[in-house]
């Protein structure tokens, strides 16, 4: 599956477009097709959130273009002849009132459509209703072939967007959350025994982006493997100490620790880092003394930055995570710096990192240019460093809808 490296002991292939840099689109999608007849849907790759959803005809507030060079499309369950709204009576809708990813009121009967309403991170927002429909996907085969399978699954119809996802510049048709809840399309997969309980991306740094999404597991001989925190809603690891060539951090591990409003988790969905509070000055203090003295200190909006005119790597000094076990993260310059400016040969490289209140979230910024799996059977979340354009999708060609 992935020329002249890891194999994958997967199942399901998904091509992946988009970037980390968030000056150029700050996303990673991809995509899926639903309904009868099939039709095509770009979507986000969100690991911060569980749910499958795409815009629907009619909605307010969603984008109609899209600056991401990508056709839009309006999911209309009336249309497909597959599609079957979810009631509020469906066991599925009532598993998903316990986790607060439904919504059915008192005086709804029976049969009223199981709605939901979701706010992120980013104070956006989406609401809408739950419809099953089929999905068909690209199964990959022992021998490199690839065979389409399909199956029937849950997935929101959103008929309202706020915020953010209003905006056109990075629209897309929809999320698609791989977080761990029972209606995650990768937990139905699971329990339909269509995939296992385990997916793996390999995201590419390079401006152009994209990568691979698999689920299964992609096998590589430099994985290492942390646990995951148990009961979470989101990805939670154990983050220990964080250090600087070689130098750890004079930092109190309890800043890291998981409670209800503090903890560092992995999210594809989120485009920068976000350093909880008492770590982020240590962290770019200890950057910015170990930085080559040709490399000229300069703060701009607020934020420091760097001018130099030498390779990155050999001005900037490297950074590693460490996680429960030993496990290191490495962090290369290009995992914390955006490259904001260039005026001859000089380059104006500003620190990526944002500073957080209690959460730490570990977004594409740092997981570009690495694979990472996740394993759900073992709790246990594993990552090796890795150049991603050396990964090829078993997936057809994209037909001339091609983000740029």
């Amino acid at each position: 599956l992935l020329g002249g490296g890891p194999a994958v002991a997967g199942v399901v292939d998904f091509p992946v477009e988009g970037s980390a840099n968030p000056y150029m689109v700050g996303l990673y999608f991809t995509r899926v097709k639903l309904g009868n007849p099939a039709k095509e849907y770009f979507v986000q790759i969100d690991t911060g959130s569980d749910i499958l959803w795409v815009a629907c005809s009619p909605c307010t507030g969603c984008p109609t273009s899209s600056g991401l060079n990508i056709q839009l499309e309006f999911f209309n369950p009336d249309s497909s002849s597959t599609s079957s709204r979810i009631p509020c009576s469906d066991d599925r809708c009532t598993a998903a009132l316990q986790t607060g990813e439904a919504l059915c009121q008192p005086s709804d009967s029976p049969s009223s459509p199981c709605g939901y309403t979701f706010t992120y991170g980013d104070g956006s927002g989406t609401s809408g209703y739950y419809v099953s429909d089929t999905m068909y996907f690209d199964t990959v085969m022992g021998n490199e072939q690839t065979a389409n399978s399909s199956a029937s699954v849950v997935f929101g119809c959103s008929n309202s967007q706020s915020g953010d996802l209003m905006k056109t510049d990075r629209a897309v048709d929809g999320i698609f959350g791989f977080g761990q809840h029972e209606l995650s399309v990768i937990s139905q997969l699971y329990s339909l025994g269509v995939s296992p309980k385990t997916f793996s991306h390999c995201l590419k740094g390079s401006d152009n982006g994209g990568g691979i999404l698999v689920l299964g597991e992609i096998v590589e001989p430099g994985l290492v493997f942390t646990p995951l925190v148990p009961s979470q809603p989101h990805y939670n690891l154990y983050l220990e100490s964080i250090a600087v060539s070689g130098q750890k951090l004079p930092i109190d591990s309890s800043l890291f620790a998981t409670s209800n409003t503090q903890g560092t988790i992995v999210d594809s969905g989120t485009t920068l880092v976000y350093l909880v509070d008492g770590a982020y000055d240590p962290f770019i203090s200890a950057i910015a003394a170990a930085v080559s003295p040709s490399a000229r200190s300069v703060v701009s909006k607020g934020t420091q930055c760097f001018v130099t005119s030498g390779s990155v790597d050999s001005s900037f000094p490297t950074a590693t995570l460490y996680f429960k076990g030993g496990v290191a993260m490495t962090v290369k310059p290009e995992n914390y710096l955006l490259q904001q400016a260039t005026s001859d040969n000089n380059v104006l490289w500003c620190i990526g990192w944002q500073r957080s209140q209690g959460i730490t979230i570990l977004g594409d910024l740092v997981l570009k240019e690495k694979i990472f799996v996740y394993d759900l059977g073992n709790m246990r979340m594993g990552w090796a460093d890795y150049d991603c354009v050396r990964c090829r999708s078993t997936s057809p060609p994209h037909r001339g809808r091609t983000s740029t």
